[in-house]
């Protein structure tokens, strides 16, 4: 049968009654024994040397209250019982000098008595599992219902056992998750996985973050949300403070970021605090980080290592400590082979690096970013708007086909909506502004007159639609076919090209028969393609 032990520390006041009516006052040790439901085996008692005979008396009268409850004292000596470095490391040395048998045992930690740095300290010891217990904490009772014994709780800091507290916490963690993704509810499951690990290591990690991707994927608003967040669980206590460092360039550089000195150049009339002094104990975000100098770097290496940095013009430098958020479309460590970007500052920003993805690689979360960009634009303008069932469709089917390239990602995206929206009448996007729109998409994307592909000529034999229909493999393969067909004098011109190297032409050299029949396959003939 497992035994119950107790470990606590004589309380100097509430402990410390002894005289004829002590038996009518609330002691919180003595108290222990004298609880109908708590059997206590061992009671180990540390005491102070002053203590002691407070301690002497304790073991007294829990003879008497609970004659099976052996009492163990162990002498500990503060200095001072307020200083949390010293109560701390006393209550480590006997913690670590005590036997504890948990597979006989269960242990309880009476943090009733002692200071409150005395309570503190039991309960990181207990928190860190160097005390493998619970917590114990005795009450008196009041009024009428006054009794000596008074009450007594028993506190599990496995924080899964309580539900509320549970719920609680996995909400707060939703409602943090959910903020780095701006409210949008996404179906990417690698992009949910990547906001999930953002959130956690930027409320449990003050070091720099990396936010890695193209142009457009949203670095610098996930930047703004994540200095939400930490300010949402007082993790910072300063500004949000944005640089797009594509933006400075020469002398002004230095002095936008780490300030200058009146007269420490032509045309400093005055003095200039800087913007890394601006984000003391907030959050800078350093967009385009790749496009500082090496000069500039140099010094951003020592801010962000020691905190301090010297204005332009300076003789002393100036203190602020602050998390740095980086974006970068660019590969640093290329940028660091071509001797354009510091390694060690890279070593020391690159501890947790993020890809954001384009929202090509995310096309399951087109749809539900098309819905927050008509959110967006109802709360900016006041007018709601909605695309009917057979828009919505056609334009979904070209944003997540090969043809919805979206080179500037979510700005793409939202530029198209704002657009649609803007000119939808009666707050209706219909098939009309539809077509317009994907048209001036594939203008603008140069995919008519051929970007990446030479042209886009399914689309031209077929029709968009039918074109926008087909899957990607299909698609690109008959782009290739058409290209070949366009320039050869006859079908049999264009089958002994694009079968030359192939097995089945060694075995069957109707190439035009093969050709024909596979240009049957979408409705085409070869005598009809220009």
């Amino acid at each position: 049968m497992r035994r119950t032990v107790v470990i606590g520390l004589v309380g100097m006041t509430k402990d410390a009654n002894q005289g004829p009516k002590r038996w009518e006052t609330w002691r919180p040790t003595v108290a222990l024994a004298q609880q109908d439901d708590l059997l206590i085996d061992r009671l180990e008692l540390l005491c102070e040397p002053k203590a002691r005979p407070v301690a002497e008396g304790i073991a007294v009268d829990l003879g008497s209250a609970s004659p099976e409850t052996q009492v163990e004292l162990h002498q500990v000596r503060f200095r001072d019982a307020w200083d949390f470095a010293e109560v701390f490391q006393v209550l480590l040395d006997w913690v670590d000098g005590y036997t504890f048998r948990p597979d006989e045992e269960d242990y309880l930690v009476h943090i009733t008595t002692g200071t409150h740095v005395v309570q503190i300290c039991w309960f990181l010891l207990v928190e860190t599992h160097r005390i493998p217990a619970r917590l114990l904490q005795t009450s008196p009772t009041r009024g009428k219902k006054y009794r000596p014994s008074g009450t007594y709780k028993i506190i599990d800091l496995d924080l899964s056992r309580y539900d509320v507290l549970a719920r609680r916490f996995e909400d707060e963690r939703r409602e943090g998750v959910s903020l780095l993704k701006s409210g949008i509810e996404t179906r990417d499951a690698a992009f949910n996985a990547l906001m999930d690990r953002i959130e956690e290591v930027a409320l449990a990690s003050a070091a720099p973050l990396l936010l890695s991707g193209p142009t457009g994927v949203g670095k610098t608003k996930l930047a703004g949300r994540i200095y939400e967040l930490k300010s949402r669980q007082r993790n910072v206590a300063g500004p949000f403070v944005e640089v797009n460092c594509a933006t400075l360039r020469g002398d002004g550089a230095m002095s936008a970021l780490f300030g200058h000195e009146k007269g420490a150049y032509t045309g400093a009339l005055a003095k200039r605090e800087g913007l890394l002094r601006r984000a003391d104990r907030g959050l800078l975000f350093l967009d385009e980080i790749g496009e500082l100098g090496l000069d500039e770097q140099a010094m951003l290496l020592r801010a962000i290592e020691e905190g301090i940095f010297l204005p332009v013009g300076a003789d002393e430098p100036v203190e602020s400590r602050f998390q740095l958020v980086a974006g970068s479309n660019r590969d640093l460590r290329a940028e660091v082979e071509a001797g354009r970007f510091r390694e060690d500052l890279l070593a020391r920003i690159d501890l947790w690096t993020f890809e954001l993805p384009g929202l090509g690689e995310r096309t399951a979360d087109i749809e539900p970013n098309v819905d927050f960009e008509l959110m967006r634009f109802e709360g900016a303008n006041g007018r709601r708007v909605a695309f009917n069932r057979e828009a919505r469709e056609r334009y979904l089917a070209f944003a997540v086909g090969p043809l919805g390239r979206w080179p500037a990602n979510f700005r793409d995206l939202s530029a198209s909506i704002t657009r649609m929206a803007t000119l939808a009448r009666g707050g209706r996007i219909g098939m009309e502004l539809v077509s317009e729109e994907l048209e001036r998409l594939r203008r603008s994307w140069r995919i008519a007159a051929g970007a990446g592909l030479a042209e886009d000529e399914s689309a031209r034999a077929l029709g968009h639609e039918a074109a926008e229909a087909l899957d990607r493999f299909d698609r690109v393969q008959l782009n290739d076919v058409l290209r070949v067909c366009a320039k050869s004098a006859s079908v049999a011109a264009a089958g002994r090209e694009l079968f030359a190297a192939s097995i089945a032409r060694r075995t069957s050299r109707n190439d035009s028969a093969r050709l024909t029949k596979y240009l049957a396959r979408f409705g085409l003939r070869f005598e009809d393609l220009d």
